[in-house]
């Protein structure tokens, strides 16, 4: 089948950023097509990121800590819960498939955005027929669907955008092309439960999987290339983290130089107690002491990888970097004037939120602040060629892993704020000194304020803690709006819970905390 169609606007993906960015361009009145190959429509986090993951952890949770409840008030019968796997990617599925139904098949049907199955790349226009459409010039951007059930098809757009996501990224270890190996999208297709695996990357992929197997059975190992686990963050985060994942049992290895990567026979597993057949060993130095970990399975999580290959931007003349992002300017432009791009193929931070922020932008600046009225596209007339001047403020783009204690931070860490500044003004509380904390007796973690030294504004908040994903909205706001410490403490916060945190944070720049009544402004 063989196939020519013109938009104003054609979308290369279909996870958050090509959803943001059709919604966007449907309420201006453009036409809009979406060509969507690999992953099912909704990308990475409603199939298999975010909405499986978080899911499972959920899981995990439920079988792990009732009977490790702190209340003697509170008794469970003999034995612990039993997990059954299967059944838990059955439910996962459910879940799955109504969000991807609910969230975008029918949003698109609604929009009346034409859909496009099949793997799509971009054409350099050489010998492609003129375009008779008056909004879609021949110099326009082509997508040619060349493999899928559209396969044929050429679509042309006004102004394209590229939103094709990202997937697990394989380090090149050595070995690790001759064993097999689980990663955060092969495991959610896994129906038997490993007996044990070891983890390579110490990231929130790893960091959230890892615990959702410790959780429902399976013995974990942890290995980490760097100093403490999720290294891009404040250090106290991944260090308390690290605590509370050995005070579970699962192991954590840091400051690991992984040497090879190879198959093992008689694994022990269960603890120690008994062996498997066959498994997986990882020889490695670890603080220059030579170690060979083992268990039946392994699971890689050494990153994401844009995906940027082979969709053509050669050809329209669009660049990436050495990671293989989608090189854009701070309005998301490539080097090609029609061609945006937007989501994980142009790189950290890969976060869903960040992702539908930016295809939404991607469209106001392609298209201008002026909506584009379907008088002007009958009467042949363009739109005004001026950018809408849509940025995002990263710094103030908050991050969270779902573990258990969460883990949430947005803004400068204490290590950045020092190289910039040469000083930090700097305060962390111990969930164990918060009343909420105490009341519920699960105190694990930390809150940790960075201030700016001369004005006392807030630039970055960083926590450890059970409710940390629901606290870090306020830390948010504080750091995008620059309000201050005093701000904060003069807030009112409900008594007790857990966001007593930040605002005791705030009062330790002005008093001991330690021999403060709760009561304390």
């Amino acid at each position: 089948m063989s196939a020519e169609c013109e938009y104003d606007l054609v979308v290369l993906g279909g996870g958050a950023a090509a959803f943001a960015a059709l919604t966007e361009a449907s309420g201006r009145g453009l036409s809009t097509a979406l060509v969507n190959a690999g992953l099912p429509l909704g990308g990475t986090c409603v199939n298999v990121g975010c909405v499986p993951s978080k899911h499972l952890l959920e899981v995990g949770k439920v079988a792990f800590e009732p009977p490790r409840n702190p209340f003697e008030a509170v008794q469970y019968g003999e034995g612990e819960p039993t997990t059954d796997w299967a059944t838990a990617l059955d439910e996962k599925d459910r879940l799955v498939a109504q969000l991807r139904e609910r969230n975008y098949v029918d949003v698109a049907e609604h929009f009346e955005i034409d859909v496009y199955e099949g793997y799509g790349r971009f054409a350099d226009g050489e010998g492609r027929s003129p375009s008779g459409s008056r909004a879609a010039p021949a110099d326009s951007p082509t997508i040619e669907i060349v493999d899928g059930d559209d396969e044929g098809t050429a679509i042309t757009g006004e102004k394209a955008l590229i939103a094709t996501g990202s997937s697990p990224r394989i380090a090149p270890l050595d070995g690790i092309e001759d064993v097999p190996y689980e990663t955060s999208e092969t495991i959610l297709a896994r129906r038997d439960l490993p007996e044990s695996i070891v983890v390579i990357g110490g990231g929130y992929i790893g960091l959230e999987w890892g615990q959702i197997l410790h959780h429902v059975g399976t013995d974990v190992t942890i290995l980490q290339r760097s100093e403490h686990v999720l290294s891009k963050m404040e250090g106290q985060l991944g260090r308390e983290l690290r605590r509370c994942f050995e005070a579970e049992g699962i192991e954590v290895v840091t400051d690991v130089d992984i040497r090879r990567v190879e198959s093992a026979d008689a694994v022990a597993t269960d603890g120690g107690t008994r062996a498997a057949e066959r498994g997986v060993a990882v020889t490695a130095d670890v603080d220059g002491e030579h170690r060979r970990f083992t268990a039946t399975d392994l699971f890689v999580a050494t990153g994401v990888r844009p995906n940027s290959e082979d969709i053509g931007l050669d050809a329209i003349g669009v660049e990436t970097d050495g990671s293989g992002a989608v090189v854009v300017d701070e309005y998301l432009r490539t080097a090609n004037a029609d061609v945006y791009a937007a989501g994980d193929v142009v790189g950290e931070p890969m976060l869903e939120t960040v992702a539908a922020k930016e295809g939404n932008h991607a469209v106001k600046n392609a298209f201008g602040s002026q909506e584009r009225r379907a008088s002007d596209r009958s009467s042949g007339r363009s739109p005004r060629e001026e950018t809408g001047g849509k940025t995002i403020d990263y710094n103030a783009v908050p991050k969270v892993v779902f573990t258990s204690p969460e883990v949430a931070a947005v803004g400068t860490t204490e290590r950045e704020y020092v190289a910039e500044h040469g000083t930090c003004s700097c305060r962390t509380v111990d969930m164990e000194d918060v009343p909420k904390a105490m009341a519920v007796e699960d105190t694990r973690g930390l809150l940790q304020v960075v201030k700016h030294h001369e004005t006392d504004e807030i630039v970055g908040v960083h926590v450890v803690g059970p409710r940390a994903a629901d606290m870090i909205p306020e830390a948010t706001l504080a750091v995008k709006f620059g309000l201050t410490v005093d701000d904060i403490i003069d807030t009112v916060h409900p008594f007790p819970t857990f966001s007593e945190a930040f605002k005791h944070a705030c009062q330790a720049f002005h008093r001991d905390t330690s021999t403060m009544s709760c009561c304390v402004e």
